[in-house]
C-alpha cells in the first residue's frame, strides 16, 4: 500500500467500504499502487493496468487496455461510445465485490498478461471520427476554419469533437461551436 493514496480511501464517500475492499485485490495480484489523476492507479513495471474510481450510482475498476481483454463473463462496460481502450467492471455494493473477487482477479491477471505481452489498442484515426453535422457545416461556412482545424494536433481535434458531439441538442452544439471558433482559428486546443 502506498501511503500517498491513503487519503482516497479515508475521505467520506458512499463507496468507502467498497473502495477498501477493491484496494486489496490488485495488491494481492502483485500490482504496485500509485496515485494518478487523483485516484488509486495500479501499475506493472510502471505501465498503468487499472484504476479504482467511483460515480453516483457505482464504483468501478477501470482497465486501461480493457478493450483487449476477452471478457468471458460479459461484464466489462465501455463508458461511452467514444471510449476506445478502457473498460470498467462496475459494482454497486461491497458484497458484490466480495462475491466476485475470483472473477476480478482473473480479469486483473489477464490485464497483466496483456501488459507483459506489450499489446496495445489500435486507436481510431482522426479521419474516422464522426463529426456532428453542425460542425461540418461550419467548416464550409467560415473561411480558414477547415485549414485551422486540420492544423491542430489529433488530440486537440478529438477534444473538440467530443465536446461538440456530446451535446444532445442541436442548439447547444451550435453554441459550443460558435464559442470555440476563435480558439480553433488561433490554433488553440479546447482547454488552452
Amino acid at each position: 500500500m502506498n501511503p500517498d493514496v491513503n487519503f482516497f480511501f479515508e475521505k467520506p464517500s458512499k463507496w468507502q467500504d467498497a473502495y477498501k475492499t477493491l484496494r486489496s485485490i490488485p495488491l494481492e495480484c502483485g500490482l504496485r499502487e500509485t496515485l494518478k489523476w487523483g485516484v488509486p492507479c495500479y501499475t506493472l513495471e510502471d505501465k498503468n493496468v487499472l484504476l479504482i474510481h467511483g460515480f453516483k450510482n457505482y464504483c468501478a475498476v477501470l482497465f486501461h487496455k480493457g478493450a483487449l481483454l476477452k471478457d468471458p463473463q460479459g461484464i466489462l462496460v465501455q463508458q461511452t461510445k467514444n471510449t476506445q481502450a478502457a473498460r470498467q467492471l462496475r459494482f454497486t455494493s461491497t458484497q458484490e465485490i466480495t462475491r466476485m473477487q475470483p472473477i476480478i482477479k482473473s480479469y486483473i491477471q489477464e490485464a497483466m498478461n496483456v501488459e507483459k505481452a506489450g499489446l496495445s489498442v489500435a486507436f481510431t484515426q482522426k479521419h474516422e471520427l464522426e463529426f456532428c453535422e453542425e460542425f461540418i457545416n461550419k467548416l464550409d461556412e467560415v473561411p480558414d476554419l477547415h485549414d485551422a482545424f486540420e492544423a491542430l494536433t489529433p488530440g486537440r481535434q478529438r477534444a473538440y469533437h467530443l465536446y461538440f458531439s456530446s451535446a444532445k441538442q442541436s442548439k447547444t452544439r451550435h453554441a459550443r461551436i460558435k464559442k470555440c471558433i476563435p480558439g480553433i482559428l488561433a490554433g488553440k486546443g479546447l482547454h488552452d
